[in-house]
């Protein structure tokens, strides 16, 4: 199965969480923080009033609380609209 977006949606996949602190603490999964960056797997065509700026393989951060986790087999991804990524990471 592959998911198409319609419209000004994007399809995320979220990068790994963090299992260490910077200062070497190993964090359990109950205190591990959501990331919000992740890479976009699926872009869709945009609308008339909407131009897509994002591309496949961009590494992007997102609101915290934006779209919808979709699950598909195995993976997970999380389906947004344009308008909910903050910033493209290069």
């Amino acid at each position: 199965m592959k998911l198409v977006p319609l419209g000004d949606r994007v399809v995320l996949k979220q990068v790994e969480a963090e299992e260490t602190t910077k200062s070497g603490i190993v964090l359990p999964g109950a205190a591990k923080e959501k990331p919000q960056q992740a890479e976009v797997i699926a872009v869709g065509p945009g609308t008339e009033e909407v131009k897509m700026e994002v591309a496949v393989g961009d590494k992007v951060i997102y609101s915290k609380y934006a779209g919808t986790e979709v699950k598909l087999g195995e993976d997970e991804y999380i389906v947004v609209k344009q308008n909910d990524i903050l910033a493209i990471v290069k």
